[in-house]
């Protein structure tokens, strides 16, 4: 069977290691490389041959999970798992908390990396957590997550509109829906949020992503 992989990193060096350690291993694979998240999100919306996706959290300055969020609001069923630095306990928990297949951390050998590929292709979830470690998320968070999982994937395709400033009028156009149904999402968007303005919803999921806002490392 052959499978499908997109990578999504803005370091080359680390997409084509990672390439390597896929394609070395499994020459049932094909591999596509994206530098940032717009080419991403085109990527996923134009084809339905993606098995897998591979997504830095850091990517491109976007802080904590918004490209999580995003790209799964345009395929909820294509399966996503985060590859990251970041890998403290906390990361991991909220991203699997808002619906990644698993975490891959950047520094794992390419072993552990092909077996994470496999379990996940075949259905599983992977973690590198075994559950005796300290750093749970905190109440907020935990909510907020929650809150974000209540959105389908529409809603939430609105939502990140919204924090990106856009008006209905905007989004309908973006979406090719009547303002009307924008509308109705947004009232959808607010209620599940639990407040009561579209200011409110942005700056509630600001505080996420400054809160997930993973460490930048230095472009090689």
């Amino acid at each position: 069977m052959k499978y499908t992989i997109v990578i999504v990193d803005d370091h080359p060096l680390f997409r084509g290691a990672l390439k390597l350690a896929l394609s070395s291993s499994n020459e049932h694979v094909e591999i596509i490389e994206v530098g940032d998240l717009d080419g991403a999100k085109r990527l996923i919306e134009s084809s339905a041959e993606i098995d897998l996706v591979l997504l830095d959290l850091s990517l491109n300055g976007i802080g904590g999970m918004t490209g999580l969020i995003t790209l799964r609001a345009l395929q909820p069923l294509v399966p996503i798992a985060i590859v990251s630095a970041t890998d403290d306990p906390v990361t991991i928990r909220a991203a699997l908390g808002l619906g990644a297949s698993g975490f891959i951390s950047k520094s794992s050998t390419p072993d552990v990396i092909n077996a994470a590929v496999q379990t996940i292709l075949d259905g599983g979830i992977w973690s590198p957590l075994d559950g005796s470690e300290e750093g749970e998320l905190d109440a907020d968070l935990a909510d907020l997550i929650r809150c974000i999982r209540k959105l389908t994937p529409q809603q939430a395709r609105v939502l990140d509109m919204m924090a990106d400033g856009m008006l209905n009028k905007q989004i309908a156009h973006d979406l090719n829906v009547s303002e009307a149904t924008i509308k109705a999402h947004v009232s959808a968007v607010l209620y599940k949020l639990g407040v009561e303005s579209r200011t409110q919803a942005v700056i509630r999921l600001a505080r996420f992503r400054d809160e997930m806002q993973p460490v930048e490392l230095p472009q090689v």
